[in-house]
């Protein structure tokens, strides 16, 4: 099969795309074709090396961990979904080898959960990383509920366009965190309130919307953004970040990191709000699996509204 590979951990220079075996298929698991592939930031920082002491790895590298394409082999066991079926996955294993920036994957059939019918496989490959990590960040980590306020940085970006979403789910007031070229976007998303991060003290234009501050920050975005937004954190909120492990937190804060985890039950619960039109995703660009280092360059900017997706 034509995979994007890498044998050492670098830039965009130690991508290379070739011909690999089809990994052979064992007791449980399904071979799938993969219709579409998300991108997603930390892909390029698996790639560079910053995740090495974290996740184990085995050189060469596919990488890659969002996928949405169509069962074509069962293993033993493995009956959980019939040949034909549309599926989507968090393909993230406990190992870094095997990823989804290739024409097939082979996994565990407990990764995966049935591909949303009115959704695209372009559409369906942008959910399962971010959409996993927003409801596992606002709902599970954060307990956000109904009525709350949750202030979410970073909104228009990949995982903050399924908080948001998520967020309105739970029946919560939502202001999203931005540059003003995406208020618009993060609008038509449900967010009630817009905060542009940019000549402004995020705090501050928070607080005078919401004087009393709000019960939930999501931060998807770290840095000054965040350092300025605690201003508006209530004295009983919660903070969730994916990208700030705590060090330089408040120890007052009630403060939790989340490095999002593989889980079926919740794909589902995602396809259900997808089918129910209540889920969107927004595909800014494709990419084909030629330009896998352009996709992953571009993912690094972090300025990429909504998902971009590899189609091999």
């Amino acid at each position: 099969m034509k995979a994007a590979t890498y044998k050492e951990f670098g830039g965009k220079e130690t991508i290379k795309v070739t011909t690999v075996d089809v990994p052979e298929l064992k007791e449980g698991e399904v071979l799938v074709r993969i219709k579409a592939a998300g991108v997603n930031p930390v892909d390029t920082a698996v790639r560079e090396g910053y995740l090495k002491d974290f996740l184990p790895y085995e050189f060469p590298v596919i990488p890659g961990w969002d996928v949405a394409g169509v069962v074509e082999d069962r293993g033993f066991s493995a009956r959980r979904f019939n040949v034909g079926d549309e599926v989507y996955a968090y393909a993230r294993r406990p190992k870094v080898q095997y990823g989804t920036f290739a024409e097939y994957i082979v996994i565990p059939e407990t990764y995966f959960a049935r591909k949303p019918e009115n959704l695209s496989f372009e559409e369906a490959a942008g959910i399962p990383l971010v959409g996993l990590t927003a409801y596992q960040s606002l709902y599970d980590a954060g307990n956000l509920q109904e009525n709350q306020t949750v202030l979410i940085l970073g909104a228009s970006g990949g995982v903050g366009s399924l908080a948001i979403q998520l967020a309105k789910v739970k029946g919560a007031t939502v202001i999203g965190v931005a540059s003003e070229k995406n208020h618009g976007f993060m609008k038509e998303l449900g967010a009630d309130h817009t905060v542009d991060y940019k000549d402004n003290h995020v705090g501050n234009a928070v607080k005078e919307i919401f004087p009393d501050g709000v019960d939930l920050i999501f931060d998807c975005a770290s840095g000054e953004t965040l350092e300025q937004s605690l201003a508006a954190l209530k004295k009983n909120g919660t903070l969730v970040s994916i990208l700030n492990h705590g060090e330089n937190i408040d120890k007052s804060i009630n403060f939790h990191y989340v490095f999002v985890e593989p889980n079926a039950r919740q794909l589902e619960h995602l396809r259900e709000l997808a089918e129910s039109g209540k889920l969107k995703v927004h595909v800014s660009n494709t990419y084909s699996l030629d330009e896998t280092a352009e996709a992953m360059q571009q993912i690094q900017t972090l300025h990429t509204t909504g998902k971009i997706v590899i189609v091999p």
